[in-house]
């Protein structure tokens, strides 16, 4: 018997008549990518009170009211790195979530770690094409969760992404992937078909558009019974009116897609029609107007309060300064963290003949307000266990690492390297101080084992030589760095220019 999580939680004192509504119509609320994100953003966004409270409005407001969620709740803040999962999945489970899907930062503590947690849960989780028989979350997936709305139902499958060369090698002990392509389409055919389900909604956790592996784009363009497909880890911002939120499928019906950017800054709302099948898309933003309805929530509030103590007194402890604001996603962001990067993998090994540094842009975890950098904070930007290490690679395979880097639109390099690539992700020049990188040639350089062991796909990199390991985190390096750093009076900030760059 599962053992749930309890938590006491207030109730908003406003009482708000329900409007007359059709018991064949359901509002989906989604969120994504929310990262641990359980306090603002340092842009203001966000926020998990802020976010309970938005949802809590929306179900008095409508009669059939279905809560969803696509994975990668964790990962991100001092929440995680602190508390290991504890804060984000009892909250996720005192909402009250109807259905939930795996990410891949799930993982980042192993198997074992997430069955402990997901034993603990009451919240539906699903995955339609990862066979669990074999790991030790055996029993805790269903392959499809389905829900009645009046005399109608809805469906809702889970796709998640291939763990290999994404999640740590061992994180996913047992796991058996299934490539979505076999899988979805048929898993709605079987659905409707058979269990004569009305509506069929796929919440993935691949990403939009992805052209190593199977995307939600890709999948949607070749089914024929998917009617709505709810998305994450690419972490893309889909606004309403955004073309790319419309994808013909096999039959050349329009099919909906949604994704609300990540950190929790936005709720997806879908409005489903069941007796038509149309769909109304809109985001709620979680922002500072939603304040005064979180603070009726006095119950959670204190639960809250016993973790943010331990993230506060991170938080207070200032280590840098930057010259302006620093957007995590940015070119500045990529150039400064390649650049200290190689500067620290120089001096740490002891060779400063290392060419240059790759590193993957998805690391880069939190935004840099202007001025003060705490110590939490930087912690909460870099705060994965991967060790630097340096490689040596031939200019071969260093070309073919760089064509997977194209595929997802660059990654972090630091500044001896220059790169253009064209619309089908080729390289279109690669130059290492201004000379052709020969793919006869070896090349040093310097980056983290994570890459190095093939992940984000890196498979051309474990073709490498490793010459060089650290037994230290990297994050821990990252932040002796910025304190030399802060020490000689040195600012954290770099240029904005796109090394590698679309042509």
């Amino acid at each position: 018997m599962k053992t749930k999580f309890l938590l006491i939680t207030g109730i908003l004192a406003a009482s708000i008549a329900l409007p007359q509504v059709s018991a064949q119509k359901v509002v989906i609320l989604a969120t994504n990518d929310t990262h641990s994100q359980i306090d603002p953003a340092p842009d203001g966004m966000g926020g998990l009170l802020r976010r309970r409270a938005a949802i809590d409005q929306v179900r008095r407001q409508n009669k059939h009211v279905i809560t969803v969620d696509a994975g990668d709740d964790v990962q991100g803040t001092l929440y995680f790195s602190l508390y290991g999962g504890k804060v984000e999945f009892a909250a996720l489970d005192s909402m009250g979530y109807d259905v939930a899907v795996l990410g891949n930062h799930e993982f980042d503590n192993g198997a074992d770690s997430l069955a402990y947690y997901y034993n603990r849960m009451s919240t539906p989780h699903v995955s339609t094409n990862y066979d669990m028989s074999a790991s030790p979350m055996a029993g805790h997936f269903q392959p499809y969760v389905i829900k009645a709305v009046g005399d109608k139902r809805i469906a809702f499958i889970g796709i998640n992404l291939n763990p290999k060369g994404m999640i740590s090698d061992g994180n996913y002990r047992g796991v058996r992937y299934l490539n979505p392509f076999g899988v979805a389409d048929e898993m709605a055919r079987f659905l409707k078909q058979s269990l004569k389900v009305d509506f069929v909604t796929m919440v993935s956790h691949i990403g939009y558009n992805n052209p190593v592996e199977p995307s939600d784009s890709a999948i949607a363009a070749r089914s024929h019974y998917i009617d709505l497909v709810i998305g994450a880890h690419s972490h893309t911002l889909l606004r309403p009116n955004d073309p790319r939120t419309r994808v013909k499928n096999a039959d050349g019906r329009e099919i909906r897609i949604g994704q609300n950017g990540k950190s929790g800054k936005y709720v997806g709302r879908y409005d489903v029609d069941l007796d038509n099948g149309q769909v109304q898309y809109s985001q709620i933003a979680i922002d500072s107007t939603l304040d005064s309805a979180a603070a009726q929530y006095p119950a959670m509030e204190r639960w809250l309060a016993g973790f943010r103590h331990g993230v506060d007194s991170l938080m207070q402890v200032p280590v840098a300064r930057t010259a302006r604001f620093i957007d995590n996603e940015s070119s500045t962001a990529q150039n400064w963290l390649s650049d200290a990067s190689l500067a620290i993998v120089r001096e740490i090994s002891g060779n400063p003949r290392i060419d240059f540094a790759i590193m993957n842009k998805g690391g880069i975890r939190q935004d840099f307000n202007k001025g003060v950098i705490s110590e939490g904070l930087l912690t909460s930007t870099f705060p994965f266990n991967n060790r630097f290490v340096a490689l040596q690679i031939s200019g071969a395979d260093l070309l073919d690492a760089l064509a997977v880097m194209a595929q997802r639109d660059g990654d972090a390099i630091s500044r001896e390297l220059r790169v253009t690539y064209n619309s089908q992700a080729r390289i279109t020049s690669a130059k290492l101080n201004g000379k052709k990188i020969d793919p006869r040639k070896t090349y040093t350089i310097a980056t983290i084992d994570y890459l190095a062991n093939g992940g984000d796909y890196m498979a051309p990199f474990k073709r490498a030589k490793r010459i060089f390991s650290d037994n230290v985190a990297y994050g821990k390096r990252i932040m002796n760095y910025v304190k030399q750093q802060t020490a000689k009076g040195r600012l954290i900030d770099s240029t904005d220019e796109v090394r590698m760059r679309k042509q």
